[in-house]
């Protein structure tokens, strides 16, 4: 068994690609209130929300199954290609996880709608760590969350 992962998920949304990368870049600290069933609180570590520079540090306190998790990363951004990588840097899923890190590319279509392509790489501790579909499937439910705020 491959110790190291990878999960893609592409999620389709009613909205224009440069407004949900607009989202994600300058305006994240909403995601609390937009997505409050699965996000409690996000916040800046080190950098600034007004900017949004690249490198800057967030906390991020969520729920998963029923408890409530914490995940600390470094973000960074692509804006010609309308994506954003969250290097994981602390947080609970390093029990389970050498690496965690999240991509999200925002791809336009036709007629202000979108694809949002989620890309989780990771590495286990070992072979008895699980594949980390429950994240995604977290990750999912949020963007659903944030494309409804967006409509």
């Amino acid at each position: 068994m491959g110790l190291v992962g990878e999960v893609v998920s592409e999620i389709e949304v009613n909205a224009n690609a440069d407004k949900f990368f607009h989202f994600f870049k300058h305006e994240i600290f909403h995601t609390p209130n937009i997505s409050s069933k699965f996000i409690q609180q996000v916040e800046l570590h080190e950098g600034d929300w007004d900017i949004h520079s690249h490198g800057s540090i967030k906390i991020w306190n969520y729920t998963i199954d029923g408890k409530a998790e914490a995940f600390k990363e470094r973000v960074e951004f692509d804006d010609k290609k309308l994506a954003m990588k969250l290097v994981g840097l602390e947080g609970n899923v390093f029990k389970h996880y050498k690496t965690f890190n999240i991509t999200y590319q925002i791809v336009p279509k036709k007629h202000q709608h979108s694809l949002v392509v989620l890309n989780l790489k990771y590495e286990k501790l070992d072979g008895d760590s699980p594949t980390p579909y429950k994240y995604v499937e977290l990750l999912e439910n949020i963007i659903k969350d944030i494309e409804s705020y967006l409509k």
